[in-house]
């Protein structure tokens, strides 16, 4: 039998079915779609910067796609935006479609282009329109209930890694091609 990338990772974590330290299922991101999936979590998520709290949300949708670490979206109705400044930087995501960025700024403490939304994504993407995407990479924290994330490798992806997700990880140096 030929190895799939990914296979050796999530048989140290415990294989399909086994429950993370998290006490969430563990899974592998090369289990996850192509094209991606979306997914509404009731997890609490959390996003810190500059000692105040930028995003608390009882729930989120969260993107899979092949390769990738979980993505989430929160609500506005959870995000602090008066902490939000607009950036010039706009993106266009092959299946959601244009992504507007916002700096989080807090007193003097600015991390640029730190979040994103999808204010009119494609009709596949609808739950996520509005919503906004944090790079756990650029702010100070992001949780997922009781777990600080690990952020994505690189500045590309904003997926959040937590101990019931397996990769390797589409984002870090030489992995642009896969």
């Amino acid at each position: 039998m030929i190895a799939r990338r990914g296979d050796a990772e999530l048989k140290a974590a415990g294989g399909r079915g086994a429950i993370a330290a998290n006490g969430k299922p563990v899974e592998s991101v090369w289990d996850f779609p192509r094209p991606p999936h979306v997914e509404r979590v009731d997890w609490r998520i959390r996003v810190v910067h500059g000692g105040e709290v930028v995003v608390d949300a009882p729930t989120a949708v969260r993107v899979l796609e092949t390769s990738q670490a979980p993505a989430y979206y929160i609500a506005e109705d959870y995000v602090r935006t008066a902490y939000l400044r607009t950036s010039l930087r706009r993106t266009h995501c092959e299946w959601k479609g244009p992504a507007s960025y916002a700096d989080v700024v807090i007193g003097d403490r600015v991390a640029v282009d730190a979040c994103w939304t999808y204010p009119e994504p494609t009709p596949r993407f609808a739950d996520i329109a509005g919503c906004w995407g944090f790079y756990a990479q650029a702010v100070d924290e992001c949780w997922v209930d009781n777990e600080r994330v690990d952020p994505n490798e690189g500045d590309f992806y904003g997926g959040w890694i937590t101990a019931n997700v397996t990769g390797p990880f589409k984002g870090a140096a030489g992995t642009m091609f896969w």
